[in-house]
């Protein structure tokens, strides 16, 4: 078998293991958030953070909802890093655009956050927050799911079937699961536009 056999193969297991009413679960959470007026901000550091921008714009534009990232406003970001640290940056950024309990997070990320080993901490801290004001936490995560899975309203973990790839499998199934969420019925609203063009 070829790496890419082997790498396409592990793909179609994943696919197979995906808890079905974890995502039934997202789905509804977030439509929730939309139909109480709330907003949707996604939560990602590197490859995760890539994701999260293009999520913003599909539940913004497919599915009428308001929905931000953080990452996007790389001089706050990087201000916020430089005169406060790192893990306090995601909640800072909560604070100051109110979050408040009708609010929802969407986490992207392979381990989900760990504080005992020091992994990803600003989504630890940010899901710390949100629990202060009643906002929901969701999530999109690999491994285990560490603290996102542990203290989220409504998680996907994506199946390890390969220890070896569990990063580039988390981070692409994001966008296999999010590109599934704006496409669900309980959410999507607006055609998109290869679609609309016969």
């Amino acid at each position: 078998m070829t790496f890419t056999e082997q790498f396409l193969a592990e793909a179609g297991e994943i696919l197979k293991r995906i808890d079905v009413a974890a995502v039934e679960r997202l789905a509804a959470t977030l439509a929730e958030c939309r139909a109480g007026g709330g907003r949707l901000f996604i939560l990602g550091v590197g490859g995760s953070a890539a994701n999260a921008s293009h999520a913003v714009n599909d539940f913004r534009k497919i599915c009428g909802l308001e929905a931000y990232a953080p990452t996007d406003n790389v001089s706050e970001l990087t201000a916020r890093t430089n005169d406060e640290g790192w893990a306090g940056v995601f909640e800072g950024w909560l604070r100051v655009s109110r979050l408040r309990a009708t609010d929802a997070l969407l986490i992207f990320s392979v381990g989900g956050g760990n504080l005992e080993k020091q992994v990803s901490p600003l989504l630890v801290a940010a899901i710390q927050y949100a629990k202060t004001v009643g906002a929901k936490v969701t999530g999109i995560v690999g491994r285990d799911g560490g603290y996102t899975a542990q203290n989220a309203d409504a998680c996907v973990i994506v199946p390890t079937v390969n220890a070896k790839h569990v990063t580039p499998h988390a981070e692409a199934f994001q966008a296999v699961i999010w590109h599934l969420l704006v496409t669900h019925p309980a959410l999507k609203q607006a055609e998109t536009k290869w679609e609309s063009v016969r």
